[in-house]
């Protein structure tokens, strides 16, 4: 399945990303190609159109996503697979996964996850969007930030307020079609990196969505949306893990073939230890996020570990891509190299799907200190 994959990333992918990141977007077509191939329903089980496979099928899709030579369209094709659909396989209705989730599996439909907010990010216990029952239906108020395949989605998996209960008790998930009278793109957000992934704030007004709409219990959104962040951080760090395998390969065959006083520079001890001591990184990273897939896999929710390995992948994406771009020396700095825009791009991962300091917090938590 890796060489598969790889082999669609090289020949489909890869050629037009250039174009892609230049746009801001990337083709629909794409999507729906990827729905065809079976990539976007590799974990699905079979009765909802999925191929039926393991959990580390889509761990290796988030690698090999990563050899396209950038991160924005891998990231948004990890929502589409691993953010805002596997709520409503977990929590859903059959007429929800007959209208949301099979078709996105298909790339018929493109989804969104909603809940970062323009004052709420990390404290998502004060999320604000509210939504108020109003006969059979609910009408909802607000505004979710930073949401990627905003511009363009079909749904959002998004979590709101529903009652007057402080904190997280009264909060509830919603599936919000954006062709809904209401919604609105105000304005499309213009990021350092992962550009070819098209990113907006999404504001509602007083937009009616039906009883059917509301999904899993309502007033238990906040104990869904934290499940939903484990394998959301969990594909992050497969993804972090991809892009810096991805950046030291780049960095390793450029110092085979560049010289520098009639030698190549791996040949220089200092170039050859660093991509030592980058490829020992990678694989520590590589071996936790693998240790805490294969549990999340048997059913378990290990959030320490998975919060460590979310920490730690992300943490040394950036570290092997800055290292990477010092290796390439001034070429690295110039844009017509790849590993300037994975330099721009690994920053993200230690800030989307919880920063580095909210994933030190879990973790000492989980560890009573």
């Amino acid at each position: 399945m890796r060489k598969v994959i790889r082999k669609f990333v090289a020949n489909e992918v890869a050629p037009y990303v250039e174009e892609w990141e230049e746009k801001g977007e990337f083709p629909r077509e794409i999507v729906k190609r990827m729905g065809e191939l079976g990539f976007l329903g590799l974990r699905y089980p079979e009765e909802v159109g999925g191929q039926g496979g393991d959990y580390f099928s889509v761990i290796v899709l988030a690698e090999e996503m990563a050899r396209c030579g950038a991160g924005g369209f891998p990231m948004a094709i990890a929502v589409q697979t691993d953010m805002a659909t596997p709520p409503i396989l977990e929590f859903g209705t059959p007429d929800q996964i007959e209208r949301f989730l099979k078709p996105a599996i298909r790339g018929e439909k493109l989804a969104a996850i909603g809940i970062t907010e323009p004052n709420h990010g990390s404290d998502v216990a004060s999320i604000q969007t509210r939504a108020v029952r109003d006969g059979d239906d609910w009408v909802i108020n607000g505004s979710k930030t930073f949401i990627t395949n905003g511009p363009r989605a079909d749904f959002i998996t998004m979590v709101v307020r529903t009652s007057d209960k402080p904190g997280y008790e009264g909060l509830s998930l919603f599936l919000v079609e954006l062709d809904r009278p209401g919604v609105t793109i105000s304005r499309k957000l213009d990021k350092v990196g992962m550009r070819s992934s098209d990113t907006a704030e999404i504001v509602f007004d007083h937009v009616r969505v039906p009883q059917e709409n509301l999904l899993g219990e309502e007033g238990k959104g906040f104990y869904q949306i934290m499940w939903q962040l484990q394998g959301e951080r969990l594909i992050g760090a497969a993804g972090a893990v991809g892009m810096a395998q991805y950046a030291y390969e780049l960095a390793r065959d450029y110092a085979k073939e560049r010289k520098a006083f009639h030698r190549p520079l791996s040949q220089f001890q200092v170039v050859a230890h660093l991509l030592a001591e980058m490829a020992t990184e990678i694989e520590a990273a590589r071996h936790l996020t693998y240790a805490a897939a294969y549990r999340f896999a048997r059913g378990e929710v290990p959030t320490k570990e998975i919060s460590m390995a979310k920490l730690v992948a992300a943490q040394v994406a950036h570290w092997v891509a800055d290292r990477a771009l010092q290796i390439f020396g001034g070429y690295g700095y110039m844009m017509e190299y790849p590993i300037q825009r994975i330099w721009r791009d690994t920053r993200l991962y230690r800030i989307g799907g919880g920063t580095d300091e909210i994933m030190k917090e879990i973790i000492a938590k989980q560890m009573n200190i």
